[in-house]
């Protein structure tokens, strides 16, 4: 049943309007649907939004809470969550349908491949919300906080872009601390251990992820690191 179920989302992301996926890492083509390919690379506000509002990625975005939340109380800006697993973005997409956010899409593909499919310049800002941390020291290069992901956030951020972290894990905070500090080309704006602690300094962080609420249920501090690129 459980497979039956995944495979049923699978289809239905072929006729969703605002999911787009990469089947394949070696071969950079974007499906709109199974036979559709498209290319919105530096294309995205023009073509898909059909505005130009600024453009904010959501990365390893799961089912897409966050960049639901925020599209529903910034409809100015556009959003678009990033994720490898389609049986989330399904859950997300589903949502954004039933509510008509045309302000929020979803790319499926690896993160390593982000910019295949956005132009350099073209994102003003990414969230990185609760992240796998990869605890293990082998698999450090891993978090998306590392040297060689900021590296790509750089290409397709526009000067001064900002990136977000949230995370619940010290190893992770901690390790992006040093990964930041070491940058020459991210300046950190704000770091905090503990942003429940005391009132929130900035709207955004208000909205909650299911893993958060569970995350604060157990007592855990939510962190959270603001940066700025400067180029």
């Amino acid at each position: 049943m459980a497979r039956r179920n995944k495979l049923k989302k699978f289809n239905d992301l072929l006729s969703f309007s605002n999911v787009y996926e990469n089947y394949d890492p070696t071969d950079p083509k974007l499906m709109a649907s199974e036979t559709e390919e498209v290319d919105l690379k530096g294309k995205w506000k023009s073509d898909h939004f059909k505005n130009d509002n600024p453009l904010v990625l959501e990365l390893a975005c799961g089912r897409g809470e966050y960049s639901l939340a925020l599209a529903r109380t910034n409809p100015s800006i556009n959003y678009i969550g990033v994720d490898i697993k389609g049986a989330r973005i399904w859950q997300g997409a589903t949502i954004a349908n039933e509510e008509n956010l045309d302000n929020v899409a979803f790319l499926r593909t690896r993160i390593e491949q982000i910019g295949l499919f956005f132009e350099k310049g073209e994102v003003d800002e990414i969230w990185i919300t609760f992240p796998d941390p990869f605890l293990r020291n082998s698999k450090a290069n891993r978090r998306l906080t590392s040297m060689q992901f900021l590296n790509r956030y750089k290409e397709i951020l526009k000067s001064n872009g900002i990136i977000h972290l949230k995370t619940d894990d010290p190893t992770l905070y901690e390790f992006s601390q040093e990964q930041f500090a070491e940058c020459p080309f991210v300046e950190v704006l704000y770091d905090r251990d503990d942003i429940y602690s005391q009132p929130l300094d900035f709207d955004e962080l208000i909205h909650k992820t299911y893993y958060e609420k569970q995350h604060l249920e157990k007592k855990r501090k939510i962190k959270y690191i603001k940066v700025k690129l400067s180029k």
